[in-house]
């Protein structure tokens, strides 16, 4: 294995600081064929539960500034595919049980509940990480094909947002669609942290934040996703 990584993570922490700042009414031109995303911001994810982090709730005031922004500009697609689990949920095999359908911590944070246009708010419940294996993710897709600007946020940016901005990229590689667009703010996504002095004290896989969201970020952009500092 391969053991001097400092020239990359070098060169990553200079990637991730000069990501670009762009205007967000660069990215949607047409509000008609645009869409937020807002991947579990819930309550589980932020304030309550086994899996609540700061570093997730910390986004939540730029995620809500950045829906109002949309919103004004004409946007009225806002997808929220966010985790509804089964009680028996296999996932809780690899997670402590969290976010169960009927429960608090599956809800929608309550400063997206509270905007006076979240009637607007498509929530897909999803039973595991993936944004569109059994969801209605894709009927709405398939329903919605003038979409083609897909603005991604929430959380993590290495587990569920990857899933979410992944799919929605490879999906359109695969349909030809070139004109798609699958957009991440770096502002507007987060992962949880978990050092090895405490992984190894609750017995649980370590989790560096600041690692994983860097080298996430990067593998998104790898793949044709648009990674930006912030859309101003």
């Amino acid at each position: 294995m391969k053991t001097d990584n400092r020239p990359f993570l070098d060169w990553l922490a200079l990637w991730e600081q000069g990501l670009p700042e762009v205007a967000l009414e660069d990215v949607i031109a047409d509000p008609t064929r645009a869409a937020i995303l807002i991947v579990d911001l819930t309550r589980g994810f932020c304030c309550e539960g086994p899996l609540a982090s700061p570093r997730v709730a910390g986004i939540v005031p730029a995620v809500v500034r950045l829906v109002r922004r949309a919103y004004d500009l004409g946007v009225r697609h806002f997808l929220l595919p966010q985790d509804a689990h089964d009680p028996r949920a296999i996932e809780f095999s690899a997670y402590p049980p969290h976010a169960v359908a009927g429960t608090t911590e599956s809800e929608t944070v309550d400063e997206l509940r509270e905007l006076d246009f979240s009637d607007l708010f498509v929530v897909i419940p999803k039973n595991s990480i993936s944004c569109d294996l059994g969801t209605d993710l894709e009927p709405w897709l398939d329903n919605h094909p003038e979409v083609s600007t897909f603005v991604v946020t929430g959380d993590c940016t290495d587990i569920c947002v990857y899933q979410a901005a992944m799919y929605l990229r490879m999906r359109a590689n695969v349909l030809g669609q070139r004109e798609e667009r699958v957009v991440v703010p770096a502002d507007c996504v987060q992962t949880y942290d978990l050092p090895v002095e405490t992984a190894q004290e609750l017995e649980a896989l370590p989790h560096d934040g600041d690692l994983l969201h860097a080298v996430f970020l990067y593998h998104m952009a790898l793949n044709g996703v648009e990674v930006v500092a912030h859309l101003a």
